[in-house]
Protein backbone atom coordinates (compact mmCIF):
# COMPACT_ATOMS: atom_id res chain seq x y z
CA UNK A 1 0.00 0.00 0.00
CA UNK A 2 1.07 3.54 -0.73
CA UNK A 3 -0.20 7.07 -0.59
CA UNK A 4 -0.31 8.70 -3.90
CA UNK A 5 -0.12 12.61 -4.40
CA UNK A 6 -1.03 14.62 -7.91
CA UNK A 7 0.75 18.33 -7.53
CA UNK A 8 -0.44 20.35 -9.84
CA UNK A 9 -0.47 17.83 -12.35
CA UNK A 10 -1.01 18.94 -16.18
CA UNK A 11 -1.02 17.00 -19.49
CA UNK A 12 -0.80 18.80 -22.89
CA UNK A 13 -1.08 17.88 -26.78
CA UNK A 14 -0.06 20.57 -28.35
CA UNK A 15 -2.35 23.11 -27.87
CA UNK A 16 -5.41 20.78 -26.41
CA UNK A 17 -5.32 20.53 -22.46
CA UNK A 18 -6.51 17.11 -21.20
CA UNK A 19 -5.27 17.81 -17.58
CA UNK A 20 -5.44 20.72 -16.15
CA UNK A 21 -3.56 21.85 -12.85
CA UNK A 22 -5.20 19.12 -10.85
CA UNK A 23 -3.58 18.90 -7.24
CA UNK A 24 -5.07 14.82 -5.39
CA UNK A 25 -3.50 13.28 -2.52
CA UNK A 26 -4.85 9.78 -2.26
CA UNK A 27 -4.63 8.27 1.28
CA UNK A 28 -2.82 4.79 1.75
CA UNK A 29 -5.75 1.90 1.83
CA UNK A 30 -8.19 4.32 0.24
CA UNK A 31 -10.25 3.63 -2.77
CA UNK A 32 -10.39 7.31 -5.12
CA UNK A 33 -12.98 7.27 -7.62
CA UNK A 34 -11.78 9.86 -10.66
CA UNK A 35 -15.39 10.87 -12.08
CA UNK A 36 -16.90 12.47 -15.00
CA UNK A 37 -17.78 12.28 -18.40
CA UNK A 38 -16.89 11.19 -21.30
CA UNK A 39 -13.12 13.47 -22.40
CA UNK A 40 -13.10 14.92 -19.40
CA UNK A 41 -9.11 13.49 -18.25
CA UNK A 42 -9.68 11.16 -15.97
CA UNK A 43 -8.08 8.57 -17.88
CA UNK A 44 -5.61 10.71 -19.11
CA UNK A 45 -4.96 11.59 -15.45
CA UNK A 46 -4.71 7.43 -14.55
CA UNK A 47 -2.35 6.91 -17.41
CA UNK A 48 0.11 9.92 -16.15
CA UNK A 49 -0.04 7.87 -12.99
CA UNK A 50 0.93 4.79 -14.28
CA UNK A 51 3.73 6.14 -16.16
CA UNK A 52 1.94 5.74 -19.68
CA UNK A 53 1.63 9.52 -20.31
CA UNK A 54 4.41 12.04 -18.88
CA UNK A 55 3.09 15.08 -17.33
CA UNK A 56 3.66 18.05 -18.61
CA UNK A 57 3.50 20.15 -15.91
CA UNK A 58 3.29 19.40 -11.89
CA UNK A 59 4.81 16.04 -9.94
CA UNK A 60 3.34 12.58 -9.49
CA UNK A 61 4.63 10.90 -5.99
CA UNK A 62 3.66 7.12 -5.31
CA UNK A 63 4.56 6.14 -1.28
CA UNK A 64 6.65 9.16 -0.39
CA UNK A 65 8.98 8.95 -4.13
CA UNK A 66 8.44 11.61 -6.97
CA UNK A 67 7.88 9.12 -10.12
CA UNK A 68 7.76 11.32 -13.21
CA UNK A 69 10.84 9.79 -14.28
CA UNK A 70 10.15 6.46 -13.19
CA UNK A 71 9.47 4.03 -15.86
CA UNK A 72 5.83 2.69 -15.47
CA UNK A 73 7.16 -1.35 -14.78
CA UNK A 74 8.96 0.42 -11.78
CA UNK A 75 6.31 2.59 -10.27
CA UNK A 76 5.12 -0.38 -8.08
CA UNK A 77 1.95 -0.11 -10.44
CA UNK A 78 -0.67 -2.86 -11.08
CA UNK A 79 -3.28 -1.86 -14.09
CA UNK A 80 -6.96 -2.92 -14.86
CA UNK A 81 -8.00 -1.95 -17.93
CA UNK A 82 -11.45 -1.65 -19.83
CA UNK A 83 -10.33 -4.25 -22.30
CA UNK A 84 -9.25 -7.68 -20.45
CA UNK A 85 -6.04 -7.91 -22.08
CA UNK A 86 -5.79 -11.59 -21.70
CA UNK A 87 -3.54 -14.07 -24.09
CA UNK A 88 -5.93 -15.87 -25.49
CA UNK A 89 -3.46 -19.07 -26.07
CA UNK A 90 -2.80 -19.18 -22.40
CA UNK A 91 -4.25 -20.65 -19.51
CA UNK A 92 -6.32 -18.99 -16.90
CA UNK A 93 -3.39 -19.89 -14.68
CA UNK A 94 -0.58 -18.86 -17.50
CA UNK A 95 -2.29 -15.65 -17.94
CA UNK A 96 -2.24 -14.98 -14.06
CA UNK A 97 1.56 -16.08 -13.41
CA UNK A 98 2.83 -14.74 -16.47
CA UNK A 99 3.60 -11.26 -15.09
CA UNK A 100 5.49 -13.14 -12.31
CA UNK A 101 6.91 -15.04 -15.12
CA UNK A 102 8.69 -12.28 -17.01
CA UNK A 103 9.60 -10.40 -13.58
CA UNK A 104 11.94 -14.24 -13.06
CA UNK A 105 9.81 -15.16 -9.76
CA UNK A 106 10.44 -18.52 -8.69
CA UNK A 107 7.39 -20.89 -9.92
CA UNK A 108 6.75 -21.80 -6.56
CA UNK A 109 6.20 -18.62 -5.64
CA UNK A 110 4.42 -17.88 -8.68
CA UNK A 111 1.67 -20.95 -7.80
CA UNK A 112 1.46 -19.43 -4.64
CA UNK A 113 0.45 -15.90 -5.77
CA UNK A 114 -1.78 -17.29 -8.66
CA UNK A 115 -3.40 -19.71 -6.75
CA UNK A 116 -4.17 -17.07 -3.72
CA UNK A 117 -5.50 -14.66 -6.23
CA UNK A 118 -8.04 -17.10 -7.83
CA UNK A 119 -8.96 -18.28 -4.50
CA UNK A 120 -9.99 -14.38 -3.90
CA UNK A 121 -11.73 -14.21 -6.75
CA UNK A 122 -13.37 -17.45 -7.21
CA UNK A 123 -11.20 -18.83 -10.25
CA UNK A 124 -9.76 -22.00 -8.79
CA UNK A 125 -12.57 -24.26 -10.54
CA UNK A 126 -11.23 -22.56 -13.90
CA UNK A 127 -7.66 -22.29 -13.62
CA UNK A 128 -7.19 -24.55 -16.79
CA UNK A 129 -9.73 -22.81 -19.32
CA UNK A 130 -9.00 -20.61 -21.65
CA UNK A 131 -10.21 -16.99 -21.98
CA UNK A 132 -12.91 -17.95 -24.80
CA UNK A 133 -14.19 -20.36 -22.63
CA UNK A 134 -14.95 -17.97 -19.61
CA UNK A 135 -18.21 -15.50 -19.54
CA UNK A 136 -17.50 -11.94 -19.71
CA UNK A 137 -17.02 -11.56 -15.96
CA UNK A 138 -15.11 -14.04 -15.47
CA UNK A 139 -12.85 -12.81 -17.91
CA UNK A 140 -12.78 -9.60 -16.13
CA UNK A 141 -11.37 -11.65 -12.93
CA UNK A 142 -9.16 -12.87 -14.19
CA UNK A 143 -7.58 -9.25 -15.49
CA UNK A 144 -8.24 -8.45 -11.74
CA UNK A 145 -6.23 -11.44 -10.45
CA UNK A 146 -3.34 -10.45 -12.42
CA UNK A 147 -2.68 -7.05 -11.20
CA UNK A 148 -2.99 -8.76 -7.91
CA UNK A 149 -0.96 -11.38 -8.09
CA UNK A 150 1.96 -8.64 -8.96
CA UNK A 151 1.57 -7.26 -5.27
CA UNK A 152 1.61 -3.48 -6.13
CA UNK A 153 1.79 -0.87 -4.13
CA UNK A 154 -0.99 0.44 -6.11
CA UNK A 155 -3.87 -0.66 -8.09
CA UNK A 156 -5.53 1.53 -11.09
CA UNK A 157 -8.28 0.45 -12.75
CA UNK A 158 -9.47 2.09 -15.77
CA UNK A 159 -13.56 1.83 -16.48
CA UNK A 160 -12.80 -2.16 -15.91
CA UNK A 161 -17.00 -2.88 -15.68
CA UNK A 162 -17.67 -0.88 -19.22
CA UNK A 163 -17.81 -3.89 -21.50
CA UNK A 164 -20.36 -6.20 -18.73
CA UNK A 165 -24.29 -5.99 -19.05
CA UNK A 166 -25.82 -4.35 -16.54
CA UNK A 167 -26.40 -7.47 -14.02
CA UNK A 168 -22.63 -8.42 -14.13
CA UNK A 169 -21.99 -4.87 -13.25
CA UNK A 170 -23.63 -4.68 -10.29
CA UNK A 171 -22.25 -8.17 -9.24
CA UNK A 172 -18.39 -6.84 -10.26
CA UNK A 173 -19.23 -3.57 -8.30
CA UNK A 174 -19.79 -5.90 -5.14
CA UNK A 175 -16.81 -8.78 -5.49
CA UNK A 176 -14.68 -4.91 -6.35
CA UNK A 177 -15.96 -3.55 -2.74
CA UNK A 178 -15.32 -6.57 -1.21
CA UNK A 179 -11.68 -7.36 -2.61
CA UNK A 180 -10.56 -3.65 -1.29
CA UNK A 181 -11.85 -4.41 2.23
CA UNK A 182 -9.48 -8.13 2.15
CA UNK A 183 -6.40 -6.13 0.31
CA UNK A 184 -6.83 -3.07 1.96
CA UNK A 185 -4.91 -1.45 -0.82
CA UNK A 186 -4.85 2.12 -2.36
CA UNK A 187 -7.05 1.92 -5.73
CA UNK A 188 -7.61 4.79 -8.72
CA UNK A 189 -10.90 3.70 -10.22
CA UNK A 190 -11.70 5.83 -13.69
CA UNK A 191 -15.21 5.49 -14.49
CA UNK A 192 -17.72 7.64 -16.61
CA UNK A 193 -20.81 6.17 -14.44
CA UNK A 194 -21.82 8.31 -11.19
CA UNK A 195 -23.51 5.41 -10.02
CA UNK A 196 -20.05 3.21 -9.46
CA UNK A 197 -18.53 6.27 -8.29
CA UNK A 198 -21.03 6.67 -5.84
CA UNK A 199 -20.71 2.81 -4.70
CA UNK A 200 -17.59 2.07 -5.17
CA UNK A 201 -15.43 4.85 -3.42
CA UNK A 202 -14.67 5.57 -0.22
CA UNK A 203 -14.21 9.30 -2.12
CA UNK A 204 -14.61 10.56 -5.31
CA UNK A 205 -13.13 13.03 -7.88
CA UNK A 206 -15.09 14.86 -10.16
CA UNK A 207 -13.55 16.04 -13.02
CA UNK A 208 -14.55 18.44 -16.03
CA UNK A 209 -12.88 19.89 -18.92
CA UNK A 210 -9.56 18.06 -17.47
CA UNK A 211 -9.86 20.56 -14.00
CA UNK A 212 -11.37 18.98 -10.39
CA UNK A 213 -14.56 19.98 -9.39
CA UNK A 214 -14.99 18.79 -6.29
CA UNK A 215 -13.40 16.45 -4.06
CA UNK A 216 -15.15 14.14 -1.17
CA UNK A 217 -16.96 10.95 0.28
CA UNK A 218 -20.16 9.93 -1.64
CA UNK A 219 -22.38 11.32 0.17
CA UNK A 220 -20.70 15.36 0.51
CA UNK A 221 -20.93 15.46 -3.26
CA UNK A 222 -24.77 14.14 -3.20
CA UNK A 223 -25.20 16.62 -0.28
CA UNK A 224 -23.79 19.42 -0.67
CA UNK A 225 -22.43 19.63 -4.23
CA UNK A 226 -19.59 22.61 -5.15
CA UNK A 227 -21.49 23.57 -8.27
CA UNK A 228 -24.04 23.10 -10.74
CA UNK A 229 -21.74 21.35 -12.48
CA UNK A 230 -21.47 18.11 -9.59
CA UNK A 231 -25.31 18.86 -8.54
CA UNK A 232 -26.50 17.84 -12.67
CA UNK A 233 -23.95 14.84 -12.41
CA UNK A 234 -24.21 13.28 -8.98
CA UNK A 235 -27.42 11.49 -8.46
CA UNK A 236 -29.94 9.61 -10.39
CA UNK A 237 -32.13 10.97 -11.72
CA UNK A 238 -29.59 14.75 -11.47
CA UNK A 239 -30.70 17.75 -9.13
CA UNK A 240 -33.42 19.63 -10.96
CA UNK A 241 -32.12 23.36 -11.50
CA UNK A 242 -34.81 25.89 -12.22
CA UNK A 243 -33.26 29.58 -12.80
CA UNK A 244 -34.97 32.43 -10.55
CA UNK A 245 -33.94 35.85 -9.63
CA UNK A 246 -33.59 36.49 -5.88
CA UNK A 247 -37.25 39.04 -5.12
CA UNK A 248 -37.66 41.86 -3.00
CA UNK A 249 -39.92 41.64 0.10
CA UNK A 250 -39.69 38.83 2.26
CA UNK A 251 -37.13 37.01 0.63
CA UNK A 252 -38.02 35.01 -2.34
CA UNK A 253 -36.38 32.88 -5.45
CA UNK A 254 -38.40 33.75 -8.28
CA UNK A 255 -39.03 32.12 -11.79
CA UNK A 256 -41.52 31.57 -14.64
CA UNK A 257 -44.20 29.80 -13.23
CA UNK A 258 -43.05 30.02 -9.15
CA UNK A 259 -41.71 31.83 -6.16
CA UNK A 260 -40.16 30.18 -3.45
CA UNK A 261 -39.68 31.56 0.14
CA UNK A 262 -36.38 32.06 1.24
CA UNK A 263 -36.20 29.94 4.20
CA UNK A 264 -35.41 32.17 7.32
CA UNK A 265 -31.66 31.31 7.89
CA UNK A 266 -31.01 32.63 3.97
CA UNK A 267 -32.77 36.04 4.96
CA UNK A 268 -29.07 38.21 5.31
CA UNK A 269 -27.94 36.78 2.27
CA UNK A 270 -31.26 37.37 0.30
CA UNK A 271 -31.34 40.96 1.73
CA UNK A 272 -27.54 41.46 -0.40
CA UNK A 273 -28.80 39.75 -3.41
CA UNK A 274 -31.48 41.06 -4.02
CA UNK A 275 -31.78 40.65 -8.43
CA UNK A 276 -28.84 38.81 -8.94
CA UNK A 277 -29.51 35.72 -11.36
CA UNK A 278 -29.11 31.97 -9.50
CA UNK A 279 -30.37 28.42 -10.28
CA UNK A 280 -32.65 27.03 -7.59
CA UNK A 281 -31.68 23.31 -6.71
CA UNK A 282 -34.09 20.23 -5.97
CA UNK A 283 -33.68 16.43 -5.92
CA UNK A 284 -36.57 14.60 -7.71
CA UNK A 285 -36.58 12.38 -4.37
CA UNK A 286 -37.59 15.61 -2.49
CA UNK A 287 -40.39 16.68 -4.32
CA UNK A 288 -43.51 15.59 -2.68
CA UNK A 289 -47.00 15.29 -4.11
CA UNK A 290 -49.56 18.40 -2.95
CA UNK A 291 -51.57 16.27 0.26
CA UNK A 292 -48.66 14.23 1.23
CA UNK A 293 -47.31 15.37 5.04
CA UNK A 294 -44.33 16.62 4.89
CA UNK A 295 -41.79 17.76 8.01
CA UNK A 296 -40.72 21.59 7.74
CA UNK A 297 -41.65 24.68 5.26
CA UNK A 298 -42.87 23.75 1.96
CA UNK A 299 -43.92 25.59 -0.64
CA UNK A 300 -46.41 24.67 -4.10
CA UNK A 301 -44.94 24.03 -7.92
CA UNK A 302 -47.24 23.23 -10.50
CA UNK A 303 -45.76 20.55 -12.86
CA UNK A 304 -46.81 19.87 -16.55
CA UNK A 305 -46.14 16.00 -16.83
CA UNK A 306 -44.72 15.15 -20.16
CA UNK A 307 -43.81 11.54 -19.76
CA UNK A 308 -43.79 8.79 -16.34
CA UNK A 309 -41.41 6.20 -16.28
CA UNK A 310 -43.42 3.74 -13.78
CA UNK A 311 -40.66 1.37 -12.55
CA UNK A 312 -42.53 -0.74 -10.00
CA UNK A 313 -41.15 0.75 -6.57
CA UNK A 314 -41.29 4.17 -7.78
CA UNK A 315 -42.67 6.66 -10.64
CA UNK A 316 -40.30 9.06 -12.31
CA UNK A 317 -42.23 11.61 -13.51
CA UNK A 318 -40.55 13.89 -16.22
CA UNK A 319 -42.38 17.69 -17.09
CA UNK A 320 -41.95 21.12 -17.36
CA UNK A 321 -42.20 24.10 -15.01
CA UNK A 322 -43.03 26.72 -18.04
CA UNK A 323 -40.07 25.93 -19.97
CA UNK A 324 -37.55 24.72 -17.37
CA UNK A 325 -37.31 21.01 -17.24
CA UNK A 326 -38.23 19.18 -13.74
CA UNK A 327 -38.58 15.44 -12.90
CA UNK A 328 -40.35 14.33 -9.75
CA UNK A 329 -39.70 10.88 -8.06
CA UNK A 330 -42.78 9.12 -6.89
CA UNK A 331 -44.74 6.40 -5.31
CA UNK A 332 -45.96 4.36 -7.81
CA UNK A 333 -49.49 5.64 -7.80
CA UNK A 334 -49.03 8.92 -6.85
CA UNK A 335 -48.10 10.12 -10.73
CA UNK A 336 -51.18 11.43 -12.67
CA UNK A 337 -51.42 10.66 -16.54
CA UNK A 338 -48.75 12.41 -18.92
CA UNK A 339 -50.79 15.55 -20.04
CA UNK A 340 -52.15 16.40 -16.76
CA UNK A 341 -50.56 18.56 -13.99
CA UNK A 342 -48.84 17.62 -11.13
CA UNK A 343 -49.41 20.11 -8.35
CA UNK A 344 -45.83 19.37 -5.95
CA UNK A 345 -44.04 21.11 -2.82
CA UNK A 346 -40.88 21.75 -2.59
CA UNK A 347 -39.31 21.16 1.39
CA UNK A 348 -37.05 24.19 1.51
CA UNK A 349 -34.87 22.98 3.73
CA UNK A 350 -33.91 20.60 0.57
CA UNK A 351 -32.93 23.57 -2.05
CA UNK A 352 -29.55 24.12 -2.96
CA UNK A 353 -28.57 27.56 -4.59
CA UNK A 354 -25.95 28.18 -7.25
CA UNK A 355 -24.29 31.25 -8.86
CA UNK A 356 -25.98 31.58 -12.78
CA UNK A 357 -23.07 32.63 -14.32
CA UNK A 358 -20.38 30.67 -12.57
CA UNK A 359 -22.76 27.79 -11.18
CA UNK A 360 -20.71 27.91 -8.04
CA UNK A 361 -22.58 27.50 -4.92
CA UNK A 362 -24.01 29.81 -3.00
CA UNK A 363 -26.42 28.68 -0.41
Amino acid sequence: MAEVTLDHVSKRYGTVVAVDDVSLAIREGELMVLVGPSGCGKSTLLRTVAGLETASEGTISIGGRVVNEVAPKDRGIAMVFQSYALYPHMTVRQNLEYALKIAKVPAAERRRRGDAAAEALELTALLDRYPKQLSGGQRQRVAVGRAIVRQPAVFLFDEPLSNLDAKLRVQMRAELSRLHRRLGATMIYVTHDQVEAMTLGDRIALLKGGRLQQVGAPLELYERPANAFVAGFIGTPPMNLLPAVVGNGQGTLDGAGFSLPVPAAWQPWAREAVGRRVLVGVRPEHLLPVGREAPGATAPLRMELDIVETLGHQSIAHGRVREAPLVAILEPTAAPAPGSALDLQVPLDALHVFDAESSARLI
